[in-house]
């Protein structure tokens, strides 16, 4: 009977007794395809998926360093002369073919020569070049790009002293002289570090270097990719995180976190801080004063803060 042959591989019309009698049944099942075949690193029986799953947790452990740009120009005598006298750390200083011999570029020659810094004589036009056309006066020095820490270095750091963390975030702080402050009260009263937003915030310039006074060299200042997301992660660490505001609802001599592990977070002196960053504290604290200022500059702000935070842990030396 046509369709029931007896020829090997002939297939037998009548489903009864057979689920796999036309084209349904376990027949279809076999013939689905199952994709693509995933890639080697995706397999988790593969040693590429298990080397990749190494490699990436140790990146995650690893703290990791940024720096915007390569190198950083200060250009004309005034502002080469000052950025020697503070010691910020130049590389090299350049000085125009026939520039005059003033006194401060006397002055130049001779702090070059004490901190020894190499001076290279340069055309006026290859200076032009270097400094983007800058006003340099036929002088300029260059300064490697400031190396931010990873955020996580500021807690690694107080572990290490055996201390309760102290760490300053900024709220787009956009004067680099107002973060060169900050480092400095840093540095003096304590702070583990000095948190900065990578975006719309100022940043570790030459300028930032010079108001620092020094402690630039002593202070880490890591970058966040995003500040209010690095707060929680403080706050996941064990932190308390305090902002600083005109109308908070604590002041800052009633602090009762002072002496615990502390995040302190300043605004800018003309929004004061953002709507998402305030809501993320776990305390607002304003500053008593005896007018009725608007308010401080972020840098003045910071130092009375930790001024009061290291009275109150009695770090303060006499």
């Amino acid at each position: 009977m046509a369709g029931n042959s007896s020829r090997r591989g002939a297939i037998k019309k009548t489903g009864k007794g057979n689920p796999t009698a036309g084209s349904g049944g376990r027949v279809r099942r076999g013939l689905e395809g199952r994709g693509p075949t995933p890639k080697a690193v995706e397999r988790e029986g593969h040693k590429a998926y298990k080397a990749k799953t190494r490699t990436d947790k140790a990146a995650a452990k690893k703290p990791q360093r940024r720096s915007k740009g390569d190198t950083e120009w200060v250009a004309g005598r005034n502002s080469v002369v000052e950025a020697l006298r503070a010691k910020l750390p130049l590389t090299t200083v350049y000085v125009a073919e026939g520039a005059e011999r003033d006194g401060r570029l006397r002055e130049a020659f001779r702090l070059t020569a004490d901190h020894g810094i190499a001076v290279l004589e340069v055309s006026r036009n290859e200076l032009d070049r270097l400094t983007n056309n800058a006003v340099h006066q036929g002088l300029a020095a260059k300064m490697p790009a400031y190396e931010y820490a990873h955020p996580d270095d500021l807690l690694d750091r107080a572990a290490e002293l055996a201390e309760k963390p102290l760490i300053v975030a900024l709220d787009s702080v956009t004067d680099p002289r107002n973060l060169g402050a900050v480092v400095r009260s840093a540095a003096g009263f304590g702070a583990h570090g000095v948190l900065v937003p990578e975006r719309r915030a100022a940043g570790m310039t030459a300028s930032a270097w010079k108001t620092s006074a020094g402690a630039a060299a002593r202070v880490p200042v890591a970058q966040a990719v995003n500040l209010t997301r690095q707060l929680k992660a403080y706050q996941d660490a064990g932190c308390m995180v305090v902002g600083l505001a005109a109308d908070g609802d604590v002041s800052l001599p009633e602090l009762d976190l002072a002496d615990g592990p502390l995040v302190v977070v300043v605004g800018s002196e003309g929004d004061g801080l953002s709507r998402l960053v305030a809501e993320t504290c776990d305390q607002l604290v304003s500053i008593p004063m005896v007018n009725s200022l608007e308010s401080l500059n972020a840098g003045v702000a910071a130092g009375v803060a930790l001024y009061a935070i290291a009275e109150k842990r009695g770090t303060l030396t006499r």
